[in-house]
């Protein structure tokens, strides 16, 4: 058991690690450019095709906000404006496809997908999204009544404090994922050395075949479905180092998680602006069926190596 902790505690290091380098410089930067005036610059170039989404021009607010930062910040500037019901969900649909992009999509590329793919999946889904809620949707026309507000922040006073602010922010968030992947590597070192994982893959192999995908993508999924993406691209890491993950079940299982990943917290986290009930389910539903459509059409697409090297050999 003591080779098993060490192991496994060397493992959350060497990950926290890892993505730290990602996370606290992205963090610094962002935080240093919300006091700039190129957010500013880029909500007011957007402000004209919000009408496409079915949106308003001051709904670009938050859509920046939560891109460039996280979904509290856009929860937060959502609550300060007067939008629709329609209008809030819209947002809440096109936000929990892309959110803190930066951050969650440098690290996911880190496993070895391509930025690019990453980038267009998680902004088109946002899009396309929207656009048919739109076009479907004819209802939603009141105010939208919000639940609660967070606290709000005194801004900081000079370049010195905002530089503080942003270290404070940089190091709390690595604080925060060294706390969740530690002990998830440590426990995912315990279920290796005990042979539970390989019963939880055989378990969810029914469910990683049905996404075309072999049974040692399983624990990334399971993570990145409770934890987020960057803790999956965090278990895929070590899963593409140890259990010898191919290129194409990499992509299809970030692919799965850019749509829907953390959907306990990314789904709840929007009923202070009022989405509780069925619209909340709803919110939940697109998330799981668009992440299980799209990964099915790639994985139809994208037949694997050793497939498409039977059928050569057949014609041969």
């Amino acid at each position: 058991m003591g080779k098993t902790l060490r192991n496994g505690l060397l493992s959350g290091v060497k990950t926290t690690w890892l993505l730290g380098k990602i996370i606290f410089p992205i963090t610094l930067i962002v935080t240093l450019l919300q006091y700039t005036p190129i957010l500013p610059w880029v909500m007011e170039a957007i402000s004209p095709v919000m009408r496409i989404f079915g949106l308003s021009g001051d709904a670009s607010i938050p859509l920046v906000l939560g891109n460039f930062l996280n979904l509290y910040a856009a929860i937060g500037a959502i609550l300060s404006l007067d939008l629709s019901v329609k209008e809030v969900f819209i947002l809440a649909v096109m936000l929990s496809f892309s959110h803190n992009l930066f951050i969650e999509s440098s690290v996911a590329a880190r496993v070895g997908v391509k930025l690019p793919v990453i980038l267009a999946v998680r902004l088109g889904l946002a899009c396309v999204s929207a656009i048919i809620i739109n076009l479907v949707w004819h209802g939603g026309s009141g105010i939208a009544q919000y639940g609660m507000a967070p606290p709000l922040q005194a801004d900081p006073d000079g370049w010195g404090q905002i530089f503080m602010l942003g270290l404070e922010k940089a190091g709390y968030g690595i604080f925060q994922l060294a706390l969740i992947v530690m002990p998830l590597m440590l426990a995912i070192q315990v279920l290796k050395d005990l042979k539970w994982l390989d019963a939880f893959s055989r378990w969810m192999a029914p469910v990683t075949r049905l996404l075309g995908m072999k049974e040692n993508t399983s624990m990334t999924l399971a993570s990145g479905l409770l934890f987020g993406l960057a803790l999956g691209s965090a278990v895929m890491i070590q899963a593409v180092r140890e259990d010898g993950v191919s290129s194409r079940d990499v992509t299809l299982a970030m692919i799965f998680l850019v749509a829907c990943h953390a959907v306990v917290e990314d789904t709840v986290i929007f009923m202070p602006l009022g989405i509780t009930g069925w619209p909340l389910l709803a919110l939940f539903l697109i998330r799981l069926i668009t992440a299980i459509l799209l990964t099915l059409a790639v994985s139809s697409l994208w037949k694997p190596a050793e497939l498409v090297q039977r059928k050569e050999a057949k014609l041969s």
